[in-house]
């Protein structure tokens, strides 16, 4: 998971949906107070923050996460932050890119972030559904389907637990990561659309288990 850090909302928003497209799992948020404390609570695999960081910046930001894990941090440096953006590297930072972002220039030090942190690539194949968990990725005959990223969970979890039923409190808990009651029509919701995204139209991957709940069932 990428945690993308930048005092410019739209930015951020515009960044998230394109680097989820090329499926990497991101978190945004708005200033380096915040960063600091997503970064201690989701452990991302690689933070991307902007040198022009408000309330925490950018060089206290990079000195305070080495103290605590070494995490990849990139720095999106614009003009007029050539000082911040040195500052940053000798504190530790890994890398500097430009900003305003490029996705094809800003991708291969995103997963050179990820190599340096070992992740290796797991790919979950049942039938004609192959899910690669690492590039946040699904093939379904082969061909490239893109899932939000709550289906992606939905479907990973349903694979991990295949020709098991699982409940639908199950599902709250390890998919929404929520113990709090929620409308069963929710999690009917997010069937129905993975269903049609796989080309599951007669319900024969995934079942519905009446009362209780789904199982992702192998061929």
């Amino acid at each position: 998971m990428l945690l993308v850090a930048d005092p410019d909302s739209t930015l951020v928003d515009n960044l998230t949906h394109e680097l989820e497209s090329e499926g990497i799992d991101v978190t945004g948020v708005f200033d380096g107070a915040q960063a600091l404390l997503q970064a201690g609570a989701l452990r991302p695999d690689a933070v991307l923050i902007s040198a022009s960081l408000p309330i925490i910046g950018p060089v206290d930001f990079v000195r305070a996460v080495r103290l605590a894990r070494a995490v990849p941090v990139l720095l999106g440096v614009g003009e007029g932050f050539a000082e911040q953006a040195m500052e940053a590297l000798a504190a530790g930072a890994t890398a500097c890119v430009a900003r305003p972002y490029r996705v094809p220039e800003l991708l291969p030090l995103v997963h050179a972030a990820f190599r340096r942190q070992g992740i290796q690539r797991t790919v979950l194949t049942i039938g004609d559904v192959a899910l690669d968990v690492t590039a946040y990725q699904v093939k379904v005959g082969g061909r490239v389907v893109h899932l939000p990223l709550r289906e992606f969970e939905l479907l990973h979890y349903l694979m991990r637990n295949a020709d098991r039923t699982v409940t639908r409190e199950q599902i709250m808990r390890h998919v929404w990561h929520s113990s709090d009651a929620m409308s069963t029509n929710t999690i009917a919701v997010h069937v129905k659309r993975l269903r049609a995204r796989l080309g599951d139209e007669d319900d024969k991957l995934i079942q519905t288990v009446r009362g209780v709940g789904y199982r992702l069932v192998t061929p």
